[in-house]
């Protein structure tokens, strides 16, 4: 341990902020937890692509910026292709000796309308190239920088402003895409799911993907109070519960080997998950016993593909 690091759990974790203060994120915003943890999970020796939505946003209003590593912005359909970009040119410049062996990490990150709604085919596009970067996910499961609307991530029954509930509207009504799955499916190296609510195992995660040849892929969960209708001051229990009661599981897939980070010998209700967010506060009991079965079937599916590869 030195001045620059203490010690959290059972690791060592740097002091250095590469997310600088003075950012305009919300007060207890998830995404800019996970973000900071992400970052210093990989240190400064990081080049990075940011698609367009809150991470962008809140963090470069003209001529200020709070990112203290090498940064740049993307439009929301294209960061899949501009981090393949960056990739191929670092290549290139090792090949004709221009720079010495590449010891530099590529991130990309966007939201969940950048990554599974408008960038879906530029990130499938360097996936199945077999790029070397890793991408991360925020998903706060609709488009809160710009109103809060629905996206392919929005859960069943969560009320947006173009999923409205109503006397004829349950709100969202399709399932959540799952990304994570879809990411799986190009054969890429590493594809894991985190949460800022269990921060060493985030970093971890985030640091494997980084370090491991070819493209990785991290889905991190990330509440929105805003969005959601919450307290800044539940975040972070709102991010455990979320694992607790099974709808979002941590999990890794490695070369297809699927791992359960953490599996709760019984899951918790997923009422109690709901009840503390605005934007299902419309659901019935029938509604809540509805999307209970829906979790309790994905999550029997996920211990299915886990037992399929035993330890």
């Amino acid at each position: 341990m030195t001045r620059d690091t203490v010690r959290f759990g059972q690791g060592l974790v740097t002091t250095k902020e590469f997310l600088a203060e003075g950012h305009n994120f919300c007060t207890g915003c998830g995404e800019s937890l996970a973000i900071r943890m992400a970052l210093k999970a990989l240190g400064e020796n990081v080049i990075m692509a940011n698609a367009t939505g809150c991470a962008e946003v809140c963090t470069t209003p003209m001529p200020y910026t709070s990112w203290r590593i090498p940064w740049m912005h993307t439009l929301f359909e294209n960061v899949g292709a501009v981090i393949s970009g960056v990739e191929a040119g670092l290549k290139i410049s090792v090949e004709k000796g221009r720079l010495q062996e590449r010891d530099v990490k590529l991130l990309a990150m966007g939201g969940d309308g950048a990554t599974s709604d408008i960038g879906i085919q530029a990130l499938s596009g360097a996936f199945e190239r077999g790029h070397d970067f890793l991408y991360i996910c925020l998903d706060n499961e609709a488009y809160m920088n710009t109103g809060i609307q629905r996206s392919s991530a929005t859960p069943y029954g969560a009320a947006t402003t173009t999923a409205p509930a109503g006397k004829l509207s349950i709100g969202q009504i399709t399932r959540k895409k799952n990304m994570p799955a879809i990411a799986a499916a190009h054969s890429i190296p590493y594809v894991a799911t985190a949460s800022p609510s269990y921060r060493l195992d985030l970093m971890k995660k985030v640091r494997k993907g980084a370090e491991i040849k070819g493209p990785a892929y991290v889905h991190i969960l990330v509440p929105c109070p805003t969005g959601w209708r919450h307290g800044g001051d539940v975040t972070v229990e709102i991010g455990r519960l979320a694992v607790q009661t099974g709808i979002f599981p941590l999990y890794e897939i490695e070369d297809g080997r699927y791992t359960l980070n953490a599996d709760p010998l019984e899951l918790r209700p997923v009422e109690e998950y709901l009840k503390l967010q605005g934007r299902y506060r419309h659901l019935t009991d029938p509604d809540i016993a509805q999307i209970q079965q829906m979790v309790n079937a994905d999550y029997d599916l996920l211990k299915e593909r886990v037992a399929a590869f035993p330890k």
